[in-house]
């Protein structure tokens, strides 16, 4: 016996135009929208499904005697939508990735609406769930060590928020970097792709609630995207609709590309530029000395017709292929007065967590990537970790050796002569011989980010404070304060007190068996009295380091950038440690600095101004450790 509805469903994530069809709802409100591909997980995340059945109304109670049987089936009016949410953070291309249930929300009929017009019910039921706050509690963020190039893997990120587990057991058999279990490595915190799978409840003829599915296959019900741990203000950011120029650049899309690239990275920083003509409002320091410097950003396709290849000996369905993406760094000296780049090299680390694709691809005599990638990637930018890397590479136009098919960079880094130097996201076609895509090998994807080199010395009482933070757009920005470091110590204590003691006696004879001497009150902690006790005692000592740092001045649009530290849930310093040496030893492949991220909590920052008429602010920023200071119990 099989349990159907009466009448029809449909369904898709909301706001949408409603279309016939279960199936082509959710199509439609998903792969065909650009905005729709990654969402924020504090928007609202709307899924609705409407009912219709004849003439009934959004006024009108479902009813057991609206129930009938035909054969074997058993028909009946929908009381309840049930929304199973799953998630992973391992889409494969194949449709085959583990997802894992987080909730399962049964739900009533939404409230009877009337039409304004002329105060009718709409024909049918709506049923509908807002689902960001689940999905909100199933994010963090994601680290990537100081000193490293990327994740150990897209999957299990880096240093990952939520659940404390353990980030640094693996295997020692079989994948290099494979987790032993998925207990061992908490998952990648930063975002989630998320399956909901809606099913029916109807009411039988005996008024038995019956659990059913659509007539098609429940895997055709499933609307599958992608939320990242991002935040969008009213007055600043487009939320639902865009188009191929506004909150959509972040998702990095095939059919995002024109001659002037509108991808980005996932930061709001206002350091960009479209070409390498012009240069930004703006270039954070980083000094040659730094280790943590990254960019971000979410990959939905690898696929990209621009960089496809021109040769017609190629099959047409080989000719949209990737064979590799990298970050691409361009130098530019003191003395280059010019827009061409001193020295221009890659940085391939984010590579190794792409999804490759090797079936389907006779005729190309490599592998190259798969279509859909669906997820986050990092990679670290900052001089120190560019100088120290292997990972430099240039460009290998013949495709030869193996995988990812780049060439091992002998030229200049950064040097003491670099002024500033500029980061964009390249694809490599694929081709099936050299050059056989006439030159346009590589394509620039996103925006160029700039950064200059801060060549001053640390003052000689302290040094620089450098900051990392969440971003509003999910990804993980840094800033170095560099003007009036304090650090001082907060303390508490909790006192008691106790009864004194009664009297001092002092003993005048140094033997027992003196004259007046009573030998019962001998002892060590009497002799000479009880006085180190008593009275008022300290129970407990609380403690709190306190720093403040102020940073240079700073124009309007840097200062409304550096303002989503103060609103960050996440802050943290750069600090040399005994613990993060010791980590070091133990481990240099996965904490290869002994510099590590120490968690703070932003307890007030104040705004001051520098200069009117030019703009000019500075921050006063002052901090405490995220860990206490430890103190005796008396």
């Amino acid at each position: 016996m099989a349990n159907k509805i009466n009448g029809t469903c449909t369904w898709g994530f909301m706001p949408l135009t409603w279309t016939s069809g279960w199936g082509s709802n959710t199509y439609n409100a998903f792969p065909s929208k650009h905005t729709n591909y990654l969402k924020s997980v504090n928007d609202p995340l709307r899924f609705q499904v409407q009912w219709h059945f004849g003439n009934v109304d959004e006024g009108t109670e479902p009813s057991a005697a609206n129930s009938t049987s035909s054969g074997s089936d058993v028909f009946g009016d929908v009381v309840n939508i049930i929304f199973d949410v799953e998630v992973t953070v391992d889409p494969t291309t194949s449709g085959g990735a583990t997802y894992k249930r987080i909730a399962s929300i049964k739900k009533s009929r939404d409230i009877a609406n009337r039409r304004y017009q002329d105060d009718s019910q709409p024909l049918g039921h709506r049923f509908t769930i807002d689902i960001s706050s689940i999905l909100a509690d199933q994010l963090s963020y994601s680290l990537c060590p100081i000193g490293k190039g990327t994740w150990q893997s897209r999957r299990y990120g880096g240093m990952n928020g939520g659940l404390v587990n353990q980030d640094n057991v693996l295997s020692t058999s079989g994948t290099v970097g494979n987790p032993i279990s998925d207990f061992n490595v908490s998952d990648n915190g930063t975002y989630l792709s998320v399956k909901v799978t809606p099913s029916c409840e109807i009411i039988d003829a005996d008024g038995n609630l019956q659990v059913v599915t659509h007539q098609n296959t429940i895997s055709n019900h499933s609307a599958i995207f992608s939320v990242i741990n991002s935040v969008n203000q009213f007055d600043l950011d487009k939320v639902y609709y865009g188009s191929a120029y506004d909150d959509s650049m972040y998702a990095i899309d095939a059919t995002r590309l024109s001659t002037v690239a509108q991808n980005d990275f996932l930061t709001k920083c206002p350091n960009f530029t479209f070409d390498l003509q012009t240069r930004p409002e703006i270039m954070p320091l980083v000094r040659t000395t730094d280790e943590a410097l990254f960019v971000q950003w979410y990959a939905r396709r690898a696929v990209e017709r621009v960089i496809n290849t021109s040769s017609t000996s190629v099959s047409t369905a080989l000719q949209h292929t990737c064979a590799g993406f990298a970050i691409r760094v361009d130098t530019f000296d003191y003395s280059n007065n010019t827009n061409t780049p001193t020295d221009t090299f890659y940085l391939i680390d984010c590579n190794s967590l792409a999804d490759t694709d090797t079936s389907g691809n006779s005729g190309y005599a490599h592998e190259v990537l798969a279509e859909y990638q669906m997820g986050n990637f990092i990679q670290n930018i900052s001089p120190k970790f560019i100088n120290d890397t292997a990972a430099v590479k240039s460009e290998n136009t013949s495709r030869s050796g193996s995988f990812p098919y780049w060439s091992t960079y002998s030229g200049n880094k950064i040097t003491d002569n670099t002024n500033f130097y500029c980061v964009s996201f390249v694809k490599q076609a694929a081709s099936a011989s050299a050059n056989a895509d006439g030159g346009r090998s590589l394509s620039v994807v996103t925006r160029r980010r700039w950064f200059q080199i801060d060549r001053q010395s640390d003052k000689f009482a302290f040094g620089f404070v450098r900051f990392h933070w969440l971003n509003c757009k999910g990804g993980t920005d840094s800033y170095t304060a560099r003007r009036d470091v304090v650090e001082g110590l907060s303390v508490s204590r909790d006192i008691v007190e106790r009864k004194s003691s009664d009297k001092t006696w002092i003993q005048n004879r140094a033997t027992a068996g003196g004259a007046n001497l009573d030998t019962s009150f001998v002892s060590d902690t009497m002799r000479g009295g009880n006085i180190y006790k008593g009275g008022r005692e300290v129970k407990s000592v609380f403690a709190d380091k306190t720093n403040s740092v102020y940073t240079e001045p700073l124009i309007k649009a840097e200062a409304k950038w550096l303002q989503e530290m103060l609103l960050s849930p996440n802050v943290w310093v750069e600090m040399e440690t005994g613990a993060s040496k010791f980590n070091n030893n133990i481990n240099p492949y996965l904490r290869p600095s002994t510099k590590e991220y120490i968690p703070v909590l932003i307890t007030n920052s104040e705004v001051e101004t520098v200069n009117e008429e030019q703009g000019l602010v500075t921050f006063n920023i002052e901090y405490t450790l995220a860990h206490k200071v430890k103190t005796q119990r008396n």
